[in-house]
């Protein structure tokens, strides 16, 4: 299914995200901002736009694989959601885990953006869940193999 997204953009230099290439899952999200991140550091990144997602998605934000293996800077809370009533301008929290500054350079692409449905739950209070295989078990109960 295809949906459409729509952008406003509000800064000058601010561009339409895009995907790179046909097949791609995300539309690359780009700077309209020059800034430094230091090591150990998150900055907030502006996109520049104002995106109307389609009824029943979210956005989500993603690190770019590239800037994460070259720089070690990814997005500080992947996957970042962004909810369908959402008007403000996109920013990415990036964060820089590596040993070098790192220059974030106006329409650089920072990160990625994923558009997919979302599944609406009713919520139910219950005395009791059934019980499962795995039962409780939780971080690192399947094992390291």
């Amino acid at each position: 299914m295809k949906y459409q997204l729509k952008v406003k953009l509000i800064h000058k230099d601010a561009k339409l995200p895009q995907y790179a290439n046909p097949g791609d899952a995300g539309l690359d999200l780009y700077s309209v901002e020059e800034k430094v991140i230091q090591p150990g550091e998150a900055e907030l990144i502006a996109t520049g736009m104002i995106i109307e997602l389609p009824p029943g998605t979210e956005a989500q934000v993603r690190p770019r694989s590239g800037l994460a293996l070259k720089h070690q800077i990814t997005v500080l809370n992947s996957p970042g959601t962004i909810d369908e009533g959402y008007r403000g301008e996109v920013k990415v929290i990036l964060i820089n885990h590596g040993k070098k500054e790192f220059k974030v350079e106006k329409q650089m692409r920072i990160a990625q953006m994923i558009v997919a449905p979302v599944s609406k739950v009713n919520v139910v209070e219950v005395k009791e869940v059934s019980d499962t295989e795995r039962g409780e078990g939780g971080f690192g109960s399947t094992g390291m193999q």
